[in-house]
């Protein structure tokens, strides 16, 4: 090993975690990026050149949260080569420590709390009686794959004479809600880029892996990430009054019928390089009522999360849009179906039902509006929009969505039942690497290099694998997918640059590839979360800096 970082990565990642950063919560996010600040600032380097040091503050963000950037300048030779690590600050919350949630920010004290209150899996106190894994909420999602970054920044600001080129590291807040960290940091990435000349040539993402499945004990490396799409239905339906059933057509039926035909529907697989995406899963189905009434639900709204490795923005719509085409038909069928038995039983006449499959994407729903009823309709819709979102700043992405096709809704004469699809979160761009540049080749050929040179004094087996399988902040370092391809997510979302940006051209000026070297544990997001302390804080950071030594050498 060249790197002896053990104890101070175990010291930084204990430290950040005692910082409770989780998202949107005030001030959290901010202290750890303080935290990160102060520590680059304190170094010798830093001193001389504080301004390569820089705490930021997110844009178009309804909560003051900040970030931090640092960057060391090789001086072995001249090049502008420049690698950019990424990992972010913020976590998920710890309402399911219940009792104990004091202790989720207490590494030391946490293992003997679980004990004492949870009756935990045999697995997880073997762990714990191990002494080999750090438990507390963030030890794994991703102090500690920050804390290797902050030393190895700290390592190359002694030595800066080991860099041909530049090391650049972004601790970022809000990874795991809408990305508002990495998305103002690309602003400042292109200003270094203008200002020192830098060529970006990879990023190195310190996100967390985990085993696939029991027993499975190799390290995992990945290049390139998943892609996330997330699909949203509204079924717009027809009242009624319960003892006239048969006379309303039920958002909820339509809404289930999408879910059971689109959640964990294995046809919906991803596949690529030998890889295979897990198939979509519901994260929400519910309709709006706001209270308990006789009368049948008007609306009713669903989501699923859609993972990508090779398919395109476009071709996930098309799929989108064929489940809620058969839903509908096979609810119609249904329905006449059931009415046809009813009347039957009933000894009432038998009349078709009325309705007919009607299904949108956004943005046909809106453009046939804007057709009929001109700009005023563009002007109203525009100003609904704007005025939402300056009078609820903390609105959910996927409601504010919502409330827009509603709005839409209101100046549709024709109110025969409809399914309307769009996209309603943060676009994750799949991240495909075939080598197939200059820049792709230099990566793999690097990675490869430093894994082969650690096997021999690894515990466990590391394997590279493609595609990251986790949302993580690399899908906004490159764009795979062609720009007409992405078109079909900026027309198709509701919140597009009112309360969503996402600006291509800037990102296909970072445009490089991506690997995961990360921090290693079990239970992300969890309870027991906990990190696999001598594969992070040991074999991460020299496995990343044998890269970087490669790729700027």
């Amino acid at each position: 090993m060249k790197l002896d970082c053990f104890e101070e990565v175990k010291r930084l990642t204990s430290e950040m975690v005692a910082i409770p950063s989780i998202n949107k919560e005030p001030h959290g996010e901010t202290a750890v990026a303080r935290y990160v600040y102060n520590y680059f600032m304190d170094l010798p380097y830093f001193k001389a050149h504080p301004e390569q040091v820089i705490c930021f503050q997110t844009k178009d963000d309804f909560v003051e949260r900040h970030s931090t950037l640092a960057y060391v300048k090789g001086t072995k030779g001249t090049s502008n080569r420049t690698v950019i690590l990424i990992g972010h600050i913020d976590t998920v919350g710890v309402d399911d420590f219940g009792t104990i949630r004091e202790y989720a920010f207490k590494t030391d004290e946490l293992p003997q709390k679980l004990k004492e209150t949870f009756s935990l899996a045999p697995e997880v106190l073997a762990d714990i009686e191990s002494g080999d894994y750090m438990f507390g909420r963030g030890a794994l999602d991703m102090k500690s794959g920050v804390a290797g970054h902050m030393y190895l920044v700290k390592y190359f600001s002694e030595h800066p004479e080991e860099l041909d080129g530049n090391l650049v590291q972004i601790a970022e807040c809000d990874e795991e809600d809408n990305s508002h960290g990495i998305i103002t940091a690309i602003d400042y990435l292109l200003d270094l880029k203008k200002k020192e000349h830098f060529e970006y040539v990879a990023c190195i993402n310190a996100d967390y892996s985990t085993n696939y499945m029991p027993g499975d004990e190799n390290r995992y490396i990945y290049y390139g990430s998943i892609g996330k799409l997330l699909p949203c239905f509204v079924a717009l339906g027809k009242e009624s009054h319960v003892g006239s059933a048969f006379n309303a057509f039920d958002p909820n039926l339509l809404i289930a019928e999408v879910t059971r035909r689109m959640s964990l529907n294995t046809d919906l697989c991803d596949i690529a390089q030998g890889e295979v995406a897990i198939p979509p899963i519901s994260l929400k189905q519910a309709d709006t009522k706001e209270g308990y009434t006789v009368q049948t639900a008007l609306t009713a709204f669903s989501y699923y999360n859609f993972f990508t490795h090779g398919m395109s923005p476009d071709a996930v719509l098309e799929k989108s849009r064929q489940v809620g085409v058969d839903a509908f038909d096979s609810v119609v069928a249904y329905l006449n179906e059931q009415y046809e038995k009813y009347c039957s039983l009933s000894g009432v006449p038998y009349t078709k039902l009325p309705w007919k499959t009607r299904v949108y994407t956004w943005k046909e729903f809106y453009n046939e509006a804007a057709e009929r009823h001109g700009q005023p309709f563009k002007d109203a819709i525009a100003a609904f929009a704007e005025n939402l979102q300056r009078e609820q700043p903390a609105m959910d992405l996927r409601y504010f969505s919502l409330a827009v096709v509603e709005e839409v809704w209101k100046w549709y004469e024709d109110k025969s039942p409809a399914l309307v699809l769009f996209f309603g979160s943060v676009f994750s761009a799949r991240i495909e690497m075939t080598g197939k540049t200059e820049k792709e080749r230099a990566l793999l050929d690097a990675v490869e290099g430093a894994v082969e040179k650690l096997r021999p004094e690894a515990q466990r087996q590391i394997k590279t694998r493609m595609f990251y399988p986790y949302i993580s902040d690399s899908s906004f370092m490159a764009l795979c997918d062609t720009r007409e391809s992405f078109d079909a997510v900026a027309e198709n979302m509701p919140s597009w640059k009112v309360k969503y940006f996402h600006d291509v051209d800037k990102i296909l000026e970072i445009n490089v590839p991506v690997v995961n070297i990360g921090a290693f544990g079990r239970d992300g997001h969890m309870l027991t979360e906990r990190v696999d302390m001598l594969q992070t804080f040991r074999n991460v950071p020299n496995i990343s800096y044998e890269a970087i030594v490669s790729m700027l050498s």
